[in-house]
């Protein structure tokens, strides 16, 4: 029975990114719907779980994506609130890859280094990728700041990520020079989740830190997040510092991703969410 994956992408456009990945990732066929959100899902959700026998079930799952967390997440939620009994498929959620990279930026930080205690900031902290890997380094013991251009903007970012998952992040606004060396006063591990093409450190404001260990910058687009470090970068060692680059993540990332694709069709009632897809890439890299 072939593996069927309905990418329900919250943009008019679906990703192809994510048909890609999912492909790679063991779906037989993948039929990608743009636009949907949560008023309009109610009967592809319904045409994906009466469609097949109990034992068969688990070869229909549904992937949501799309580019706004938010309106992924409420889409993600009103998938699942059409399931009953065993009348349900497996599901995941990825809004612009953010459980995914952040997963794989987080867990390549915990393999270099022990996280507990440190200090950790998260740069561009309130878009989907940022907000996911503040969750993570908090779950792994770390003490995080949450930076945004706006102090408002993080706050509500942070309120926002302790609610869902029950962590205590601080918010720190990071608009200029003076702003960003207070915001990284103290810190050993430093996360960059920008924009492409937004520059977030000057090579002057991490190569001489004292107290900055290890950083990571999910930048794959000129100029890179912070100035000076390769977009390979892989646990490189540049001014005493260690560097994870866009690509050096990225490549765990898409291993994540191809991962998670596999495991919605070990059964009909996977849920992978940002917890279980962390948790996945711990899996991963234990067993490496």
């Amino acid at each position: 029975m072939k593996k069927l994956l309905y990418h329900f992408d919250t943009d008019p456009i679906p990703s192809v990114f994510d048909s890609v990945v999912a492909y790679d990732g063991g779906a037989d066929r993948v039929t990608q719907l743009g636009g949907i959100h949560e008023n309009n899902c109610a009967s592809l959700v319904e045409g994906a779980i009466y469609t097949r026998a109990p034992k068969h079930k688990k070869n229909t799952a549904i992937f949501v994506g799309g580019s706004n967390l938010v309106s992924g997440q409420s889409l993600f939620k009103a998938v699942q609130s059409h399931f009953f009994q065993d009348f349900r498929v497996s599901v995941m959620l990825d809004s612009n890859g953010c459980n995914t990279t952040a997963a794989a930026g987080v867990t390549l930080l915990n393999q270099a280094t022990s996280l507990a205690g440190k200090i950790a900031v998260v740069l561009a902290g309130t878009g989907p990728v940022g907000q996911r890997a503040a969750v993570m380094l908090a779950q792994s013991g770390a003490q995080v700041r949450l930076t945004s251009r706006k102090k408002s903007r993080s706050e509500q970012a942070c309120d926002d990520m302790g609610r869902q998952f029950g962590v205590r992040l601080v918010p720190v606004e990071a608009s200029d020079n003076d702003s960003t060396r207070a915001a990284l006063e103290g810190a050993q591990i430093v996360f960059g989740a920008g924009k492409a093409g937004v520059r977030l450190l000057d090579a002057s404001q991490w190569q001489q830190h004292d107290s900055i260990e290890i950083l990571a910058d999910v930048s794959t687009a000129e100029p890179l997040g912070f100035e000076g470090i390769s977009m390979n970068d892989r646990d490189t060692e540049r001014f005493g510092k260690r560097i994870f680059g866009g690509l050096g993540i990225g490549a765990l990332k898409l291993k994540l991703h191809r991962a998670c694709i596999d495991r919605l069709f070990a059964s009909n009632d996977q849920v992978l969410d940002a917890d279980a897809i962390y948790g996945i890439a711990q899996q991963m890299a234990g067993s490496q």
